[in-house]
């Protein structure tokens, strides 16, 4: 029986579990309805060898074989809980753009590089590493799973000279099989950006990104709170850095995926895979946007309009928030934006207004798209229907 021929009614209660929504804060997800890698350390771009298969190039990066796992879903560390430390390691994965059981999937990228923080899943983006000001971290790069150097860059905090993460000023590389680590304070509060600054024109764009968010230690908990990290890909470097025969450079870069949180739309509207923004009505809401990606990214919330309250750290001063509904973010910018889940309870898009990066594997709607959904109409048929296309069976 296929799903088009069922009827069924999605359980409210079991799409908020899948969410993990019971708590505060989560990874903003979407909306639409439509082993190790190889090559010398030193190269300057990635190559690799087929594990499997021919992988002769066809445009499609899901059909180049790997024999690499799966990426997981992005998770929260609570560095408080650990005492300031973590592990930080990076992990040759395979990763899902869109599911196989959402409209349009698989679609995936063959090889990506991701941070995997402890004993968690590797994910991409990696983990969100969230903490109270005035922590001292320790964060320990264990170059264990990855044949190539790595670095951890901290974007926002103040730091010592040799803990700034850029291998060609401080001389300081984690190379295959080290361990180094970096002792840090969490200093600014903000949301901030943290990634590999080794060859950083390939690492970024391979996954090697995360979010590091300070708390300030008076801070006060929006009702909802999600974070949102936006980025474009050239799937030609996945494909290539997994042995496909095709040509890719930094400098014809042009990128042809789009995702929230590493994900395509619909599979970013699957409450395990993704997570909407749901909210219930009046919630005070609270979304940090990160652009890792290359390219500005125009962020509008439909019919939510929304105050810029932070950006790169920085509180915006009360004189000077307005209301606005277009976010235009720039590489490696954090804004924080604040609304109130006061429209009529619905369902609404939340998507980048450059109306090109809103696609997937050229199909519109889809790519860097997101909704806000209000808990009240998740019984409704068109949020059904948006379950369906994400593949979620819930």
């Amino acid at each position: 029986m296929t799903r088009n021929d069922r009827s069924r009614t999605l359980s409210r209660r079991g799409v908020l579990k899948a969410a993990g929504l019971a708590g505060l804060s989560g990874l903003a997800g979407c909306l639409a309805p439509s082993d190790t890698g190889s090559g010398g350390a030193n190269a300057a771009t990635p190559t690799a060898t087929p594990t499997t298969g021919e992988n002769a190039w066809d445009g499609d990066p899901t059909s180049v074989e790997t024999d690499h796992d799966y990426t997981g879903s992005p998770q929260v560390v609570d560095l408080d809980e650990q005492d300031g430390q973590v592990t930080i390691r990076t992990v040759p994965c395979r990763h899902e753009l869109v599911g196989a059981e959402a409209k349009g999937g698989p679609l995936e990228l063959p090889e990506v590089w991701a941070f995997q923080a402890d004993d968690r899943e590797p994910s991409v983006p990696g983990p969100t590493l969230r903490v109270t000001e005035g922590t001292t971290m320790e964060v320990t790069f264990e170059n264990t799973a990855h044949n190539r150097p790595h670095t951890l860059h901290m974007h926002g905090i103040r730091k010592d000279w040799e803990d700034d993460g850029v291998p060609s000023t401080t001389g300081i590389t984690v190379g295959p099989g080290e361990t180094h680590t970096y002792e840090l304070e969490a200093n600014v509060p903000g949301t901030h950006f943290y990634h590999c600054h080794f060859q950083t024109d390939t690492h970024l764009d391979l996954g090697m990104y995360g979010i590091l968010r300070v708390d300030p230690k008076d801070y006060e908990d929006p009702d909802r709170e999600y974070f949102m990290t936006v980025k474009e890909w050239d799937t030609r470097l996945s494909a290539m850095t997994a042995g496909a025969d095709v040509e890719y450079s930094t400098e014809d870069r042009d990128p042809d995926e789009y995702t929230i949180n590493g994900r395509a739309a619909p599979t970013t509207f699957h409450p395990e895979k993704g997570t909407p923004i749901v909210v219930s009505e009046d919630d005070d809401v609270r979304v940090h946007m990160v652009n890792a990606g290359y390219i500005n990214h125009a962020m509008h919330p439909h019919n939510h309009r929304s105050t810029l309250v932070a950006k790169d750290g920085g509180t915006i001063p009360e004189a000077s928030r307005h209301k606005e509904d277009v976010f235009d973010v720039a590489p490696a910018q954090r804004y924080t934006i604040d609304f109130p889940a006061d429209a009529d309870p619905g369902i609404y898009p939340f998507h980048c207004h450059r109306v090109n990066h809103a696609l997937t594997d050229g199909q519109y709607p889809g790519g860097m798209l997101t909704g806000i959904a209000y808990e009240s109409e998740m019984d409704s048929e068109e949020f059904q229907k948006l379950m369906d296309a994400a593949g979620y069976e819930g």
